[in-house]
């Protein structure tokens, strides 16, 4: 079985509110939550270890704005 690829991770920084759900979901330690403020003024995620990223897309599933793409194989 091939490893799934990820190129990127997309947080869309106009919609997400920092809820910090994404930095729960992830298993794999790939979010921490930043200094960085979104447009909305809320702290947003970042990726901190792409690298670890499985592909599993729970960040993307559970974010209720929709606010995370991955992106890959």
């Amino acid at each position: 079985m091939a490893l799934k690829t990820v190129t990127a991770i997309n947080i869309y920084s106009d919609i997400c509110k920092g809820c910090g759900i994404c930095v729960d979901a992830c298993k794999f330690g790939v979010f921490e939550m930043s200094t960085e403020r979104g447009k909305q003024g809320y702290l947003l995620p970042k990726v901190v270890r792409l690298e670890n990223c499985t592909k599993c897309e729970l960040c993307e599933l559970s974010c209720p704005d929709i606010a995370i793409e991955v992106i890959g194989g």
